[in-house]
């Protein structure tokens, strides 16, 4: 009883967070999970989400820390940047607010408040899905001219996407990945600036019950 009373209480106190401008994560899990190879076989993509259900506090912290975390002590992440150059931001835009996602304290800070997901992508599973990851590249961070940088920036942000992808079919999470974003309305929610880059944006949730 008194477990019980201890998680829900977790939880309670986990759902005023997220409306806080900053949102420390819980440490994730680095362990555990299903087998490579288990992983690789069921990765699809699926737009089928449930507008209900949202990913649990746990879920989201794994999911980001999976995507583009900090997993050695040097700072280096859990998926590659040319040179490490690390030019790629994280935005998660969710149902409470969009917030860019602070690798280094595995915290989340608020960019902007309310939801914002159908103004920043049109489709139908930015509305049904839980979260919206936006990758966004600063040029400011990366050398060479654009052409390059736009190449350098796909190719690295291509690798936190596949990342994202593992973990959903590893926590059985429906996922899809989108170059459809309005791009303007995008960068005036999440507050960018002339340097940075949208690449791509993925959407995560609940898969809806078929």
């Amino acid at each position: 009883m008194k477990t019980t009373l201890s998680a829900l209480a977790a939880c309670m106190l986990a759902t005023c967070t997220m409306a806080q401008n900053r949102i420390e994560l819980p440490a994730p899990s680095r362990t555990g999970g299903a087998p490579l190879m288990e992983a690789l076989s069921r990765r699809a993509t699926n737009r089928a989400m449930d507008p209900e259900k949202s990913l649990s506090v746990r879920q989201l912290s794994d999911l980001l820390w999976a995507a583009w975390g900090v997993n050695r002590e040097d700072g280096r992440r859990t998926a590659p940047s040319a040179l490490n150059r690390q030019e790629i931001d994280l935005y998660v835009v969710g149902r409470e607010g969009a917030y860019r996602y602070d690798a280094k304290a595995h915290a989340l800070e608020r960019v902007s408040e309310g939801d914002r997901r159908g103004e920043v992508c049109p489709q139908e599973f930015a509305r049904t899905g839980d979260r919206i990851l936006i990758l966004a590249a600063d040029y400011d961070r990366m050398a060479g001219p654009d052409s390059t940088k736009a190449v350098t920036a796909g190719i690295d942000a291509g690798t936190i996407v596949e990342n994202v992808y593992l973990y959903c079919a590893s926590e059985g999470l429906a996922v899809v990945a989108h170059m459809t974003l309005d791009r303007r309305k995008a960068a005036e929610v999440l507050g960018l600036k002339d340097a940075q880059r949208i690449v791509i944006g993925q959407t995560v949730g609940l898969p809806a019950e078929r």
